[in-house]
């Protein structure tokens, strides 16, 4: 699917937890760069297989979008943004999903992967 949207994509050779990489998007949208962070997260992971739950590399997409890193560091050593993220962990968990990509839609949830059909169909809900 990625490489008929013209998207360079591979599985990563490793498996990173994401729970900073998910605080230094919260911060990052602080920031007003939530967009570029993201966009910067995912290329990290998934383009060039590194380990987004490191706070080094963290620190190096947000250098590379014209962030602080050393801004981003304090954020994540005292987990600023970690109620954020729980909270959004838990409104996800409200609507049935586990994992991504996920897709809700007038209170509906769709975890994975997703055919047009049955994303047609969950609008249609």
């Amino acid at each position: 699917m990625a490489a008929k949207l013209g998207v360079m994509m591979r599985m990563p050779g490793i498996a990173a937890r994401t729970r900073l990489a998910h605080e230094a998007a919260a911060w990052a949208r602080e920031q007003g760069k939530a967009d570029a962070m993201t966009d910067a997260i995912f290329r990290a992971y998934f383009e060039k297989s590194r380990d987004i739950g490191n706070a080094e590399v963290l620190a190096t997409l947000a250098t590379s979008i014209g962030l602080d890193a050393n801004a981003l560091n304090s954020a994540l050593a005292s987990h600023a943004h970690l109620q954020e993220v729980l909270d959004d962990e838990a409104q996800a968990q409200t609507y049935g999903l586990t994992g991504v990509p996920a897709f809700i839609w007038n209170g509906h949830g769709l975890v994975g992967v997703q055919t047009e059909k049955a994303l047609v169909g969950l609008i249609e809900k």
